[in-house]
C-alpha cells in the first residue's frame, strides 16, 4: 500500500462526499477517484478493499465534523446555565446545517453499518466513545442536569438531525431554536438548574 498521508487524507475526504451523495452503494474506487481529481486505480493503491476504506472514513469522519476547540472554547465562557445548555445545542444544530456533507455521511455509515457486523462494531465504538466524552465535558463543565438529561438531549437532539437531514420540511426552520430550548428545560427539569448552578 502507498504511504502518502496527504494524498491518504485527500481520498478519505473524497470518499465522505461521494458518501453524501451517491449513498453506500454509490463508494467505489472509481467514484473516489473521481471526486478526488486523481489518476484511476489511485484509490486502489491506498486501500485493500471498500472495507478498509470504510474503516478510514469511519476513523476520519468525526474529525472532519468536531467542533474547532478554539470555539468550544469562546462559547464556555459564559456561566453554565439552562441556557448555555440550549445555546450549545443550537449551536450543534447550525453546525449540521454548515457542514451538511459530512452529516450526511455519517448518516450513510450508519445505515451501512446495519449491513456489516464489522463497520457496526467500528462505528459503535466511535460513536459511543464521542458520547461518553460529551457526557464527561457537559459534567466536568458543572453544566446543568446529569447523565440522563444529557442521554436525552442527545437522542432527541439526533432525532431533530435526522429529520434536517432527511426531510427539512418536516420541522420548520423557525420552529427549531424554541424547541430545542424547551427540550433541554424538559430533560434538566427544575432541579437540574440549581444542581449546576453554584
Amino acid at each position: 500500500m502507498v504511504r502518502n498521508p496527504e494524498r491518504r487524507a485527500a481520498l478519505v475526504d473524497a470518499s465522505i462526499e461521494v458518501l453524501a451523495r451517491d449513498g453506500a452503494r454509490g463508494l467505489t474506487f472509481r467514484a473516489v477517484d473521481a471526486a478526488a481529481g486523481v489518476p484511476g486505480g489511485t484509490a486502489s493503491n491506498y486501500f485493500a478493499n471498500r472495507d478498509d476504506l470504510l474503516a478510514q472514513v469511519t476513523a476520519q469522519i468525526h474529525e472532519r465534523i468536531a467542533p474547532d476547540p478554539d470555539e468550544v472554547t469562546a462559547v464556555m465562557a459564559a456561566p453554565p446555565t439552562r441556557e448555555l445548555v440550549a445555546e450549545l445545542m443550537r449551536w450543534i444544530n447550525r453546525r449540521v446545517t454548515e457542514n451538511r456533507t459530512g452529516y450526511l455521511a455519517m448518516l450513510e455509515l450508519r445505515l451501512e453499518a446495519t449491513r456489516r457486523p464489522e463497520l457496526r462494531a467500528e462505528l459503535t465504538r466511535v460513536i459511543r466513545a464521542t458520547l461518553d466524552d460529551d457526557i464527561r465535558f457537559h459534567l466536568e463543565s458543572g453544566l446543568p442536569g446529569d447523565r440522563t438529561a444529557v442521554m436525552l438531549i442527545y437522542l432527541a437532539m439526533t432525532g431533530l438531525m435526522l429529520e434536517q437531514l432527511t426531510l427539512p420540511g418536516v420541522v420548520p426552520e423557525e420552529e427549531t431554536g424554541g424547541l430545542i430550548s424547551a427540550l433541554v428545560d424538559r430533560a434538566i427539569g427544575a432541579d437540574g438548574e440549581k444542581e449546576g448552578a453554584a
